[in-house]
């Protein structure tokens, strides 16, 4: 783990996606934070020494989504599956879809694996799953102002993790998509997916992968907007732990009251031309009993 000073820090973004505004201060104090995204190794580990079952392994229950179609109350996980041609990027079911048997040990449904994966990021992780493993680990998951000033990197209002530019001098500085989103990738790695953690460039604090490769879960409650910012120095908020359970439900399924709560970092398929999300800045909501093939986690201890 890496430990993090803590300090005051300006959060969000206000030229980016309505989300992230407004701008405002905000200080957290010390923390140790996990170097890099934790893995699939680390997460066998877990799995083998408690035997708990993700999530994504085990058949939903009808009672939480009122209306679904019997066939699809099966166990899985949203798994990305590029098209073969350009495709309108309005409807997100052209690249998404819900793989039955998609699992952490096997990331594109079945008959895939993780075999030669051991440094990668563990995926297919609900909000659960993760808690639980930070639990077991000793750790907890951190905060939103957590994630983002650790990922800031000591560059305060720098619009991304290693400053102001997205590729300094043509170089990639995280595992981001590159070329036509949903059809091509570009990257110049060999990786078109999610790559070993520890492949581009720690930021400042020594910290990996905190932009890109996969989103990764923090322990707030998603609301629409941040606070304003505070009118005083000695009113700016300390600590801050997010919105509200019930408000962060989504409001175009009133009928599934299920919590979401903020990611953070972006991921492999974010892309200039679709969701320019590999900000510190950048944050998303996601329902807690959703995992899909591009989100993970890591933990941190407070001091």
């Amino acid at each position: 783990m890496v430990r993090i000073a803590g300090g005051t820090f300006r959060m969000g973004s206000d030229q980016h996606y309505p989300e992230e505004a407004p701008v405002h201060r905000v200080t957290v104090d010390a923390f140790w934070m996990d170097r890099a995204p934790v893995t699939n190794r680390e997460f066998r580990r877990f799995v083998d020494a408690t035997g708990y079952r993700t999530f994504a392994e085990i058949p939903p229950n009808p009672d939480d989504y009122p209306g679904a179609l019997p066939h699809m109350l099966r166990a899985g996980s949203l798994v990305f599956m590029p098209p073969s041609h350009p495709v309108s990027l309005d409807d997100i079911s052209r690249w998404w879809t819900f793989g039955f048997g998609a699992t952490w040990r096997r990331p594109y449904g079945s008959g895939s694996s993780i075999k030669g994966l051991d440094d990668h990021p563990v995926v297919h992780v609900a909000y659960q799953d993760a808690e639980t493993y930070a639990r077991w680990a000793g750790k907890e998951l951190p905060t939103e102002a957590e994630w983002e000033f650790a990922a800031r990197g000591g560059l305060d209002g720098a619009e991304f993790a290693w400053g102001d530019e997205f590729m300094p001098d043509g170089r990639q500085m995280a595992n981001t998509w590159q070329g036509e989103f949903p059809h091509r990738n570009l990257s110049p790695r060999s990786y078109k997916r999610t790559t070993p953690v520890g492949l581009y460039p720690a930021n400042a604090y020594g910290l990996l992968d905190m932009i890109g490769n996969v989103w990764e879960w923090t322990s707030d409650c998603f609301a629409p907007k941040h606070p304003e910012d505070a009118p005083k120095a000695c009113c700016i908020p300390r600590n801050p732990r997010g919105g509200l359970k019930d408000a962060s439900f989504d409001p175009n399924q009133p009928e599934i009251p299920i919590p979401r709560k903020v990611l953070k970092g972006g991921s492999h398929l974010c892309a200039p031309s679709y969701c320019r999300r590999y900000r510190p800045a950048a944050r998303h909501a996601q329902p807690v009993d959703t995992s899909t093939s591009h989100i993970g986690f890591r933990c941190v201890i407070r001091s």
